[in-house]
């Protein structure tokens, strides 16, 4: 199973990390380490704004559900 194939495996701190390391990698590795890289980034970073995205809506939903309703005016 390829790196790739892993990523919807992967927790987000473990998602976040390999962004972080792919991003430095990209910059400061070797040839080969760019290459890898660059071939993780795009899927890499379309995963974690998913990611980011969906958590938001999480908490936004929690806090839609724990608001009291409003009372109406008598």
């Amino acid at each position: 199973m390829s790196l790739i194939e892993k990523i919807p495996t992967m927790s987000d701190e473990e998602v976040v990390n390999l962004l972080a390391n792919a991003r430095r990698l990209q910059s400061q590795g070797d040839e080969k380490q760019q290459a890898a890289a660059a071939e993780l980034l795009p899927r890499l970073e379309e995963e974690a704004e998913q990611r980011r995205v969906a958590r938001q809506e999480r908490i936004q939903a929690k806090r839609a559900a724990s608001r009291r309703p409003k009372r109406a005016a008598a």
